[in-house]
């Protein structure tokens, strides 16, 4: 497996990572003994990288991660992150908070069910508005300080925030929606991110899962699932986006790939200061995805597939319209 570093502070990673999100939460239901078992043949594939967050369950995908990778602590990267307040006895209801002692409780409260002495990648989730970036900056430089963090990322931020919370503390890595029917970095924070020596993690690099041309029927999503929510998953929206999908699944087959190993590749080829977490709860599907590792795609092809999908041709808001508010801050 290839390594990839995040940030210049020194924090270094497998090329490609493993979102585990879905594993616990949003997608469908669960099963906790595959997704252990999907844990660790990443790690026997070489992966080193691996992403949960406080909210995912809420609470119990950190339990799931930091359980299973126990015994290979000092082999694995783990990031997990703060912001998104949700309510356990009613999951739906969410806020966000930023508020330094918060963050100073969420942090003791991650490593506590992840059963870690240190995170190795603390991110901000969302952007407070009600809180200066400064201020939520300064108290995780307050943790790296007390060895409870290694080091930091931000989620979903802008330009202008990315450069003020730098101005406090070195930011090792930004996360937001990357992919080929999701091209909003390109419009100015990937370049900022490059200027102030940042990584950045592209999360939900398979489109929530649409690009592997694996979904073609809204009925077939859960009663549970996020999905039936998602702008980009209903109505004309749903049709439209399936006819985009139809024209990776045609040059995919051309090559004689998955349309995921393709649009995959696609991700990883935009520089090598990217690191994808495509997410996952099963084996055969982690397989998959480490195949793009194999698909190089010659400049043509990389401007055929850009082609494609072009900024903005996705149908649909990523997230309702209440979320969009909360990304790009």
């Amino acid at each position: 497996m290839l390594t990839r570093s995040l940030g210049t502070q020194g924090l270094s990673v497998s090329a490609l990572g493993l979102g585990c999100m879905g594993m616990s939460d949003f997608y469908g239901h669960r099963d906790d003994a595959e997704s252990a078992a999907t844990l660790l043949h990443a790690l026997d594939r070489g992966i080193t990288f691996f992403d949960t967050a406080d909210m995912y369950g809420p609470f119990t995908n950190e339990i799931l991660v930091g359980r299973t990778l126990a015994g290979v602590r000092n082999q694995v990267v783990v990031a997990t992150k703060f912001g998104i307040v949700r309510d356990p006895e009613n999951p739906t209801v969410r806020g966000i908070c930023g508020r330094p002692d918060y963050v100073r409780s969420a942090c003791e409260g991650s490593l506590r069910r992840l059963g870690m002495d240190v995170i190795d990648l603390y991110y901000q989730h969302r952007v407070d508005p009600e809180v200066p970036i400064e201020e939520t900056v300064g108290a995780m430089a307050d943790l790296v300080q007390a060895g409870k963090v290694r080091f930091l990322g931000l989620s979903e931020v802008s330009s202008s925030t990315l450069r003020r919370a730098s101005a406090i503390h070195p930011i090792s890595a930004v996360q937001s929606e990357y992919s080929l029917w999701t091209r909003d970095p390109e419009e100015g924070l990937l370049q900022t991110c490059r200027e102030l020596g940042v990584g950045f993690v592209p999360y939900s690099p398979l489109g929530r899962g649409f690009l592997t041309g694996q979904i073609t029927r809204f009925e077939d999503f859960e009663a549970g699932d996020y999905r039936r929510h998602s702008p980009r998953f209903q109505g004309e929206n749903f049709q439209k986006n399936l006819d985009l999908v139809a024209r990776l699944q045609d040059m995919a087959a051309a090559r004689g790939c998955a349309p995921s190993q393709l649009a995959l590749a696609w991700v990883l080829a935009q520089g090598g200061d990217l690191v994808p977490i495509p997410g996952t709860k099963r084996r055969e599907r982690l397989d998959e995805n480490l195949g793009a590792l194999e698909q190089v795609l010659c400049p043509g092809e990389l401007q055929e597939l850009s082609g494609l999908f072009p900024p903005g041709a996705a149908a649909g808001t990523r997230y309702p319209e209440a979320m969009m508010h909360l990304v790009n801050r």
